[in-house]
C-alpha cells in the first residue's frame, strides 16, 4: 500500500499526455497544477494514516475530507471525471469502497424533483402505459411503467439508465405528460435536461459515462 501511495504522489497526474490518453486537450496549467495539489494532499494524508495502521473507516473518512476540497464549480464535466478516477485509484489503494461517494459527488441527485417515482411509495400502482427498448448490449428489454399521466408536464429530460442485466448503460427518452412511474430491469443513473442538452449532446454524454464508468 505504501509503494503504492509513493507512486501515486510522484505521477505527473495532468501531463498533456494523460489528458491526450483521455482524448482531450489539456486544461490550463493552473487548473492542473490546483488539481495536482489537492490529489496529492490528501494522498499525503493517506500516507501518514497507512503508516499509523488506520482501519479502512480512517481511510475512507479522509477520501471524503479530500473530495471535498474540490469545488465542483471550479471544473468543466471532463474534468470532475478525470478527479474522480484518481480518487477511484487512491481508494482502490487503500482498499475502500468509494464508488458511491464518487457517483454522488459526480452527479448529484439521481432524479429531478419535477418526476415522481412511484416505487419508493408504500404500496402498488396500476401500471397504465408500459414504454420498452432493447439493452443496446444484451438486448433484455429496459421497460418503463407509467402509472399515472397528467397533460402539460413537459418533456423535460434525457434518461441515462444502467441495465440490470448485463452493466450497460442506455439512453431512454420517455415523452411528455408522465406524472409518476417505475423502473424495470435498470436503474436511472443520470437525467439530462433538454434545456441544457439537445439529443446529440445527450449521446455525446452518453459515451462520456460508458468511458468513465467501464
Amino acid at each position: 500500500m505504501m509503494n503504492e501511495l509513493q507512486r501515486f504522489l510522484k505521477k505527473n497526474k495532468f501531463s498533456n499526455s494523460e489528458w491526450e490518453n483521455r482524448g482531450l486537450n489539456p486544461s490550463s496549467l493552473e487548473l492542473s497544477q490546483k488539481m495536482y495539489e489537492l490529489l496529492n494532499d490528501c494522498c499525503q494524508n493517506l500516507i501518514v494514516l497507512s503508516e499509523n495502521g488506520a482501519t479502512n473507516k480512517a481511510f475512507k473518512k479522509e477520501l471524503k475530507k479530500g473530495l471535498a476540497t474540490f469545488n465542483k464549480a471550479d471544473f468543466d464535466t471532463e474534468e470532475r471525471e478525470f478527479i474522480c478516477d484518481y480518487f477511484l485509484e487512491l481508494s482502490q489503494i487503500v482498499e475502500v469502497n468509494f464508488k458511491d461517494e464518487l457517483y454522488k459527488w459526480l452527479y448529484g441527485s439521481l432524479l429531478n424533483g419535477m418526476l415522481k417515482v412511484a416505487s419508493i411509495f408504500k404500496g402498488s400502482s396500476k401500471v397504465i402505459e408500459t414504454l420498452s427498448q432493447d439493452c443496446t448490449n444484451c438486448h433484455a428489454k429496459l421497460e418503463t411503467f407509467i402509472t399515472k399521466k397528467e397533460d402539460g408536464i413537459p418533456d423535460f429530460a434525457f434518461d441515462i439508465v444502467k441495465c440490470n442485466s448485463c452493466g450497460e448503460f442506455n439512453m431512454i427518452d420517455k415523452g411528455p405528460n408522465i406524472h409518476s412511474l417505475t423502473f424495470g430491469e435498470y436503474q436511472l443513473v443520470e437525467q439530462l435536461k433538454k434545456t441544457e442538452y439537445t439529443e446529440e449532446q445527450a449521446k455525446v454524454r452518453l459515451e462520456q459515462i460508458r468511458y468513465w464508468r467501464k
